[in-house]
């Protein structure tokens, strides 16, 4: 198993998390996502490695966006 952290800005609400767990939740490989509200943190853990790429398209697509490190 294999996690990463990521920010995301513009969430205000239950439904947000809702929307981005959901997103996140379809990529390939992805077995959990854990979002804390509040800070925007997400933790996606998952099988093996996945893409930031997808990670950031997936939030995106939810209407988000992730917050450059």
């Amino acid at each position: 198993m294999t996690t990463a952290e990521y920010t995301i800005s513009g969430m205000t609400c239950g439904h947000c998390v809702g929307s981005v767990k959901e997103e996140i939740g379809n990529i390939a490989g992805v077995t959990a996502v854990d979002v804390e509200l509040a800070s925007g943190r997400v933790v996606v853990t998952s099988d093996a490695p996945v893409s930031a790429a997808d990670v950031v398209a997936a939030v995106d697509e939810a209407g988000y966006a992730v917050v450059p490190s």
